[in-house]
């Protein structure tokens, strides 16, 4: 990025490798919110176990624990006890810094309101995450450009959000989540601010990254999107209810 030099974000020491290095393992997760007049139980014991490779997706009524779920899994947010391992590393004890490094290194993420800068262009966008782990701003910039040619939108990698079509603002989002080349890409509702064309066309796209052997865990609301996943994860009342292959 051209417009400030980043520090190298600290190294991740004394990692804890788990047994078995599946893309996600999380065992026990059990996650409270402060509620105004009681707690508010969110996870209530929560398992689960994503292979590398997979796209799986996680459904269920709204307040049902989905998102709480996705965001602990990933380290976005803490939870009461429990462990997540990410590729076989346990990310359960790591102190902040270490968990913002280890996201950088190995997760991607998709959001449905896409979390783009307004003020940075859509390369500048994409080489975020290589930037926060201290690839150098040449690396970095013709890694962005690659994720964005992936994604076919290299014409457009000088272009700022607000030129961009709804679509083309969350291809630029999964170019971001592909940038470093992840173990594991989170997706929270990647359609939901979509027409059924275009959120056809980023499933799509998703689906093509999935065949080359990118691993997935998708929120969504939508059956369609769900039905195109490996597996359907069911959540009601901040517990897993059915766990089914879709083939």
């Amino acid at each position: 990025m051209h417009t400030a030099t980043a520090t190298a974000a600290p190294a991740v020491p004394h990692l804890r490798l788990v047994e078995r290095a599946d893309a996600v393992a999380a065992t026990g997760l059990v996650k409270t919110y402060n509620g105004a007049a009681s707690p508010v139980p969110a996870l209530r014991g929560v398992d689960l176990r994503v292979e590398r490779g997979e796209m799986v997706a996680i459904m269920g009524p709204s307040g049902c624990g989905k998102t709480t779920l996705l965001n602990c899994i990933s380290g976005l947010d803490t939870f009461d006890s429990g462990s997540v391992a990410i590729d076989g590393v346990d990310i359960s004890t790591m102190a902040d810094y270490q968990r913002t490094a280890y996201r950088a290194e190995k997760m991607g993420f998709v959001f449905q309101t896409y979390n783009l800068l307004p003020v940075l262009s859509a390369v500048e966008n994409v080489e975020l995450p290589l930037v926060v782990s201290g690839t150098n701003p040449r690396e970095a910039r013709r890694q962005a450009m690659e994720a964005l040619a992936r994604v076919n939108l290299r014409d457009k990698a000088h272009a700022r959000p607000s030129q961009l079509s709804g679509g083309q603002r969350q291809r630029v989002t999964v170019a971001r989540a592909l940038v470093n080349n992840p173990a594991i890409v989170f997706a929270d509702e990647p359609t939901g601010a979509l027409d059924s064309a275009t959120a056809n066309e980023i499933m799509a796209l998703m689906e093509e990254l999935h065949a080359a052997g990118h691993t997935f865990v998708i929120v969504t609301h939508d059956p369609a999107i769900a039905a195109r996943c490996d597996r359907v994860i069911q959540m009601r009342d901040g517990r897993i209810v059915s766990d089914e292959r879709t083939r």
